[in-house]
């Protein structure tokens, strides 16, 4: 009886026992995941970033190589359009003023930067390939319809709107793919990726010019486009993003929130001006060189020279800027671009001189265009990244759309002379400088010392 009563006397402390060890299994079970410093995120594309890129493998490198073809055959193509503006002033459409010819290689630098807003958006709701494909039809039925095209209109219409609307569509649902696959070599992969634009701005304009003597232009812009197919199909079979879409809903009124924020705002304004003089030399150098008497036949080297040094100038802005800090490099490399425009290309009447500035002007730009994205993230919320450089962008776009016809206007303003052109040309890109710098000072104040 003993026993027995001990056996009760003891049930309960042993039910006790039993919940106190549950309790502290459920303590212990609920410390493994408890944070140490911050929530974990809520976000799936925040899940998604955390340690899962895989940084290189086939599937990774086949996409940067698909990528490089791509903005080769879209970018490398808005950079040669110098050829362009002195073919066209000296052939079909040599009856226009070169401020009005200066309208289709602007629209179409526009047309590439400006309906990245669309582009990006369909290629985070749907993915990179319908954008891709879309992209691919236009640029390369654009460049047939050139073939055919012998007045301003029907040449507008084919180079500017469709073959401009088409480089778009190519170059940021590329961009946006490649992104997924990197992060710890995301700078190495992209300066492969978009070196493609100087190699295509190189190999480009002196092919076309070859061909235009060899088979005329009509079979010239033929070749070329029939080029950019087989490339661009490469590129569509490559060129995929590693993460689902993932749709969301689109207002209008989330692109205009960046400019509420002032140093926003201000590098903007930077970026507008720096975008209305960098084109000019891309754009006027050959037929300034003509007019100071260079030959012909070194005439058409000048823009592959400009787009070579470019690919230099693409490689150390990721290096620099992790050094020495984005903003810094960018203000230092503007103003020494708006420098030599007048230092260097406004007296220039030789080769010499002006295969110099080519060259350093070629290396400077390259740095300062393609750090552009660097200086908004910088000052961005990552997950906010994409919208708000499309929408830099597309505000700096016009820019490029207004600056060439100004700088046209103002050529025949002076019955022909380029003096004033490089004077617009030098005068905007300091003052894009300036504004950059302003909105230096407005994040960490007017220290030279600072990293920013």
């Amino acid at each position: 009886m003993e026993s027995g009563t001990d056996i009760e006397s003891q049930a309960p402390t042993f039910e006790n026992d039993l919940d106190d060890r549950k309790s502290e299994k459920l303590e212990v079970e609920n410390s493994r995941y408890k944070p140490l410093s911050e929530p974990p995120p809520e976000n799936p594309e925040d899940l998604a970033s955390i340690g899962d890129f895989p940084d290189g493998g086939f599937d990774a490198w086949f996409c940067i190589a698909g990528g490089f073809c791509n903005i080769f055959s879209s970018f490398g193509w808005v950079n040669c359009i110098g050829v362009f503006q002195d073919y066209y002033q000296t052939h079909m459409l040599s009856s226009y003023s070169p401020s009005e010819v200066a309208w289709i290689p602007a629209t179409e630098s526009f047309m590439l930067f400006f309906f990245g807003l669309i582009s990006g958006k369909l290629t985070d709701n749907h993915g990179p390939r319908l954008p891709l494909l879309f992209g691919s039809f236009l640029h390369v039925f654009g460049l047939m319809m050139i073939s055919i095209s012998d007045k301003y209109y029907q040449i507008f219409l084919a180079q500017c709107i469709c073959s401009g609307i088409g480089t778009s569509f190519l170059f940021y649902p590329t961009v946006a793919a490649a992104g997924t696959w990197f992060k710890k070599h995301r700078a190495l992969a992209f300066g492969i990726m978009v070196s493609g634009s100087s190699v295509g701005g190189v190999v480009l304009p002196i092919m076309v010019q070859h061909l235009i003597e060899e088979v005329g232009f009509g079979w010239a812009m033929r070749i070329t486009a029939f080029l950019i197919l087989g490339l661009l199909i490469l590129g569509n079979i490559s060129v995929k993003s590693r993460l689902p879409p993932v749709r969301k809903p689109w207002t209008i009124q989330e692109y205009f929130v960046p400019f509420t924020e002032l140093p926003f705002l201000l590098l903007a304004i930077g970026s507008l001006l720096l975008y209305i003089g960098a084109f000019l030399p891309f754009n006027f150098i050959i037929v300034q060189a003509k007019e100071a008497g260079m030959p012909t036949a070194l005439t058409a080297y000048l823009v592959p020279i400009v787009n070579a040094a470019s690919i230099f100038g693409r490689i150390f802005p990721a290096h620099l800027g992790d050094v020495y800090g984005v903003f810094n490099v960018c203000i230092v490399f503007t103003v020494f671009s708006g420098v030599i425009s007048l230092a260097l290309w406004l007296p220039a009447a030789s080769v010499a001189p002006l295969v110099v500035f080519a060259s350093l002007y070629g290396f400077a730009s390259g740095l300062t265009l393609s750090i552009i994205p660097a200086l908004v993230a910088s000052i961005s919320d990552i997950h906010k990244l994409g919208f708000r450089v499309g929408t830099l962008y597309a505000f700096s776009s016009f820019g490029t759309l207004f600056g060439s016809p100004i700088a046209g206007a103002i050529v025949t303003s002076q019955g022909g002379g380029y003096s004033g052109l490089k004077i617009f040309c030098g005068v905007t890109l300091i003052a894009g400088g300036v504004f950059i710098l302003f909105s230096r000072i407005k994040l960490v104040g007017p220290g030279l010392l600072v990293k920013k």
